[in-house]
């Protein structure tokens, strides 16, 4: 049976089961069964199979209506069995083959980049400073290319694409490598941490098949984000269990396998586990209901009460921010985190749907990480004055505004959606628009940074 005969036959048992119930019009039915086919069309192209898409259709328009529910809780064990059972041999897809085997592909080659420097003498874990040093700004481009190069295949990049998408590799490596930085010096760290940052929206090109003027598209890079950076965590965990037992049952019979397991599983593993979540995030996409806006969902009221509580016990007290260090990357990652829940929550949005309880929880929220970028901004102004600026100061406090602009913003815009003066379209636009200046300020840190500051 054809994959087309398949899916007629799936779209007729689902109108055979509509049809049954007498208070289910015609009309109606012919309505649905044009969104259902619809949807199902949007899934095939987004890269799952008839089957698998059918599968995904039914449990969205579950949400829609009691007869769906019950159709779509009638094909749950089949479901299941999509996500953890191989198909048969004759079902399986040779497009969902072939994306294995190529993420398979691309894990190992990333590990064995990872590794390659050592043939040169800069061997990993090593006390000297220049391996150190050489790997702390040269790790994101032993894997990134990699994820990279998978998502172009996949989508099927033109040339041009790919010349676009190399010219950001190409340019990291070479900033990287000919500037002379100082080892263990602040730029070469703040360029360290900012290059995955600079990096990821090259694969989020690539993601997108080039189309990045895309908003709707881009926003898939934000869903996407979110999904693979829960697989990669819970990899590294299961890697982790792995890796004690390993030590353990080694142990055991007198076997020191330590070196072997500091050296080459977990370094190789975690450049593997880059390529391999990814795929996992693409090979199952939708299927279920993702886990990142359900964590989302989760963690807004939590993280809405402690700035709350945060800002009240400030006001009440009076007490002035501690301006270490410290202290202030700390508050940075905290809002960093926040607008994180934000945009997450705004891609898992239906941007149609009426104002409800979460929006206003949504807008708390945001007006709450204000107040708290606000005093930020305030204490990085104040230790700048008193001790002078340095690298580490300038990147905190460019991120600051950054995310003071975003967070504004977002708040007028959620409060013209709550007061029904602007639909929720603009909300979402407005993020997905301003994910590239976080990007070129990440670049501008990178690459400038270590000459405004000679290389500190």
């Amino acid at each position: 049976m054809s994959k087309d005969d398949l899916l007629e036959q799936r779209i007729a048992e689902w109108r055979t089961h509509f049809s049954r119930r007498e208070a289910v019009r015609a009309a109606d039915v012919e309505e649905l069964e044009d969104h259902l086919r619809s949807q199902v069309e949007a899934l095939t192209e987004a890269g799952l199979d008839a089957d698998e898409a059918f599968l995904v259709a039914v449990k969205r328009m579950g949400n829609m209506d009691s007869v769906s529910r019950e159709f779509a809780s009638e094909y749950t064990e089949r479901l299941w069995k999509q996500l953890v059972v191989a198909p048969a041999a004759g079902a399986a897809s040779a497009t969902s083959r072939r994306d294995a085997i190529a993420a398979l592909g691309f894990a190992v080659c990333a590990g064995a980049a990872l590794k390659a420097p050592e043939l040169f003498g800069q061997k990993m874990g090593a006390p000297d400073d220049a391996s150190t040093s050489f790997y702390v700004r040269n790790i994101m481009l032993f894997v990134l290319p990699f994820l990279a190069a998978f998502f172009a295949i996949k989508r099927g990049m033109n040339r041009a694409g790919l010349f676009w998408l190399a010219v950001p590799f190409v340019a990291a490596a070479l900033v990287m490598n000919l500037l002379p930085f100082t080892p263990g010096g602040h730029t070469e760290i703040l360029s360290a941490i900012h290059l995955p940052i600079a990096l990821w929206l090259a694969v989020g090109f690539a993601y997108v098949g080039g189309q990045w003027r895309n908003l709707k598209l881009r926003m898939n890079v934000v869903r996407f984000s979110g999904e693979w950076f829960i697989y990669f965590v819970l990899i590294a965990l299961g890697g982790g269990a792995l890796t004690l037992f390993t030590l353990f049952i080694f142990n055991a019979i007198g076997i020191k396998v330590e070196t072997l397991v500091q050296q080459w599983i977990i370094p190789c593993g975690a450049a593997g586990a880059v390529i391999i979540g990814a795929w996992l995030v693409e090979a199952k996409q939708s299927v279920i209901e993702n886990m990142a806006p359900v964590l989302t969902m989760l963690f807004t009221p939590l993280f809405t009460v402690l700035l709350l509580a945060f800002v009240v016990a400030w006001i009440v007290t009076g007490n002035a921010l501690d301006v270490g260090r410290e202290v202030l990357i700390g508050f940075d990652l905290l809002l960093v985190l926040v607008s994180g829940l934000l945009l997450y929550s705004i891609s898992a949005r239906d941007a149609q749907a009426a104002p409800g309880r979460f929006d206003r929880l949504q807008l708390l929220l945001v007006v709450s990480a204000l107040v708290v970028d606000v005093l930020a901004l305030w204490a990085m102004a104040e230790r700048i004055s008193e001790f002078g600026s340095s690298p580490n100061k300038v990147a905190a406090l460019g991120l600051n505004l950054l995310l003071l602009v975003n967070l504004a913003w977002s708040a007028v815009l959620y409060t013209k959606f709550l007061l029904k003066r602007a639909p929720f379209a603009r909300l979402e636009a407005w993020q997905t628009a301003y994910i590239p200046v976080f990007g070129i300020w990440a670049w501008v840190v990178v690459a400038l940074f270590p000459i405004i500051f000679k290389y500190q």
